[in-house]
């Protein structure tokens, strides 16, 4: 039976603590042994990463109780925290970085009866800054940890220096930083973990350089390996400043592999004896991915000579690819997204995947048989699945006829339809980066919203991610543009089309997608409210020398061109600067402790807002830094969001705390 009440005003059973409950992913999967261990979110815990160990019989643990976080910071969005092995007596080793004081820390869960503790590998340092590390990979036979180093020389956030490093696993650069090897000699600013050819002779890494993003440009390293542990002769293999690589490692045989978009797609490339680089599976389709944190794995060589990839257009797929003859064969189920981050041992394939009907899950897929399983579903249940979104992934047209790609949410409840003749309200989501993209998954944040009666479109707006190099350089030199024109073409499609209530369309989106809103209510009169969350606003504070961190410190080079020859175009992009433009509600979110959108952007943009009648909402959030981690700080934030549309849309909702709107 079903009951007919207004679009927004739908009873659900997916309230702002069950979202929360279920936000974030379990990320950076790996196996040890037979045994597979993965990190996962833990927002009742203070937003914490926990690491999860899952044994061979199938029992699941939490191994670091809190206050353990493994996350690392380099480059702020950190990356591979953790690496373990399976010793032959002893139980695993796993080493990992602690987020409090980014220390890497050895820790042998089976050790003195289970009771062992971790115990430090490097030396303390300043908070915030110091010594922190990522991608770290055991070499028991040399005894030591190899790992990147991002040591910070000055105060600015840009004095910093990244290097591969080697740590010895038995804690004696603990107290002493000179006990630290330095394995490559600093020649790009930035770097990957270095990855050691099967006969341990040879090494490869990335590296790359301001004012390139890993995407515009990267370079594959490759140095010769001492007996005693040195990098030598280290020479440029492939990539350069305008072909991106995205991964490196080796086959069994010893070849190089690497995921280059030389082609406009990232394909997959094997060096041969001669050193010419063949596609194994050339393709229109992307076998890797934008490098935002470091470690990430799109492919995994098998023992067999066979690799597993994840490829695809716009979603993605895990496969099994022949290197010998291009055949590729995906593995069955329902998933649509794949995350780059595969592990391999023996001949089972370890993953994460997620799909709409399914948020991320740990996927197990062996290739003797071709059958897959899931072995870990930290979501999976929470709630009736009849009140999931029913999505749709559709392509719109935008100005001068360009495609935009784009996922539809409508509304959906099992008990509830709108009368007859109402238009659903509409949600725009712009999403962060701006060099990423939107996956069609089930997300319960977007479930929360839906299963109310309030539609959501998650537009890949050009410049996104997984559509080939061509789509993804439509924003250079146009953010604020390209983004702002598509997201407005999408919602003015879905109102002309008659999904949407022309009337009640708002946007949202936080980070590059909080600047897409805050530009979007400054330019284009398409909304009726928006939701800014920690967002960029002021393009000449955020280039300045410390505006932002390093990593993307020289970002805006390209997404709106030279601060040196275009500085007006600073000015004349930023919301900061035209706030006087703004006269739709707008609620504004932001961590105290983001240093990557710092807090002052909200606070200049709201100065210059002052007096001008228009109704807003600011809420701050202490110990939350960029992107929410904290379930109380996402409960808060998600009600806010309602009510900011309840009330705009003129929508009954008196289950919920009204947000007290300021002018």
């Amino acid at each position: 039976m079903t009951s007919t009440g207004a679009y927004g005003t739908w009873p659900s059973p997916i309230d702002a603590a069950l979202a929360a409950s279920q936000d974030g992913r379990p990320e950076f999967v790996g196996t040890v042994g037979e045994e597979v261990w993965w990190t996962a979110p833990r927002p009742a815990e203070g937003g914490r990463r926990a690491l999860v160990r899952r044994r061979e019989d199938g029992s699941e643990e939490t191994a670091l109780p809190a206050p353990w976080n493994v996350r690392s910071r380099v480059m702020e969005y950190g990356g591979q925290p953790w690496a373990g092995v399976a010793r032959p007596s002893g139980g695993p080793l796993v080493v990992f970085v602690h987020f409090a004081d980014q220390r890497l820390y050895a820790y042998e869960p089976d050790a003195r009866g289970g009771t062992a503790q971790p115990r430090p590998l490097t030396p303390v340092s300043a908070v915030g800054g110091g010594l922190r590390w990522v991608d770290p990979a055991i070499h028991l036979d040399r005894g030591e940890v190899w790992c990147v180093l991002e040591e910070f020389t000055g105060g600015s956030p840009t004095d910093v220096r990244r290097v591969i490093a080697a740590v010895p696993l038995d804690g004696s650069a603990a107290g002493d930083r000179t006990a630290v090897r330095e394995l490559s000699d600093g020649g790009h600013r930035f770097v990957t973990g270095a990855r050691l050819s099967p006969d341990g002779r040879s090494a490869a890494w990335l590296g790359w350089d301001h004012p390139r993003m890993p995407w515009d440009g990267s370079d594959v390293m490759v140095a010769d390996v001492t007996g005693d542990g040195r990098f030598e002769g280290a020479r440029h293999f492939a990539g350069g400043p305008d072909e991106s690589v995205a991964q490196v490692g080796w086959a069994a045989d010893g070849r190089l592999l690497f995921a280059s978009d030389r082609t406009g797609w990232w394909n997959l490339y094997r060096a041969d004896q001669d050193g010419t680089a063949v596609a194994l599976c050339p393709r229109d389709e992307e076998f890797g991915g934008p490098l935002w944190k470091v470690g990430q794995k799109w492919f995994e060589p098998l023992d067999d000579g066979l690799i597993a990839v994840v490829h695809g257009a716009g979603t993605t797929s895990l496969g099994v690819l022949d290197p010998e003859t291009g055949e590729l064969v995906d593995a069955p189920g329902p998933w649509s997204e794949w995350a780059p981050a595969l592990s391999v041992d023996g001949s089972r394939v370890v993953g994460l995947a997620a799909g709409p009907r399914s948020t991320f899950e740990i996927v197990e897929l062996d290739t003797g048989t071709g059958h897959t399983r899931v072995i870990g579903a930290p979501h999976r249940d929470a709630v009736d699945p009849a009140y999931y979104p029913d999505p749709r992934s559709r392509t719109f047209t935008g100005p001068g006829g360009r495609e935009i790609h784009a996922h539809i949410h409508p509304p959906h409840s099992p008990d509830r339809t709108a009368p007859d003749g109402e238009l659903p309200p509409f949600v725009v989501w712009a999403h962060g980066g701006p060099t990423s993209r939107t996956p069609l998954v089930l997300d319960l944040e977007i479930a929360y919203f839906t299963s109310r009666g309030i539609g959501v479109a998650e537009v890949n707006y050009g410049g996104s991610t997984g559509y080939g190099r061509e789509y993804r350089n439509r924003l250079r030199a146009q953010w604020g543009v390209v983004d702002v024109e598509d997201c407005a073409a999408v919602a003015g499609a879905l109102a002309d089309e008659g999904s949407a209530d022309r009337a009640r369309l708002a946007i949202r989106g936080g980070s590059a997608g909080g600047w897409t809103s805050a530009a979007s209510l400054a330019s284009s009169g398409v909304y009726a409210c928006g939701t800014i969350m920690y967002p960029i606003l002021d393009l000449t504070d955020w280039a300045s020398e410390d505006g932002t961190h390093d990593f993307e410190s020289q970002y805006l080079e390209t997404l709106i061109g030279p601060f040196a020859e275009v500085p007006d175009r600073y000015r004349d992009r930023s919301p900061a600067q035209h706030a006087d433009r703004v006269s739709a509600p707008f609620l504004l979110l932001q961590g105290l402790d983001d240093v990557i959108c710092p807090p002052v952007q909200c606070e200049r943009f709201l100065e210059r807002m002052a007096g001008r009648g228009v109704p807003h909402a600011y809420l701050t959030f202490e110990g939350e830094g960029h992107g929410f981690r904290r379930a109380d700080t996402m409960i808060r934030a998600l009600e806010a969001e309602l009510s900011l549309y309840a009330q705009t849309f003129g929508i009954e909702r008196p289950d919920i705390t009204a947000l007290e709107l300021n002018k």
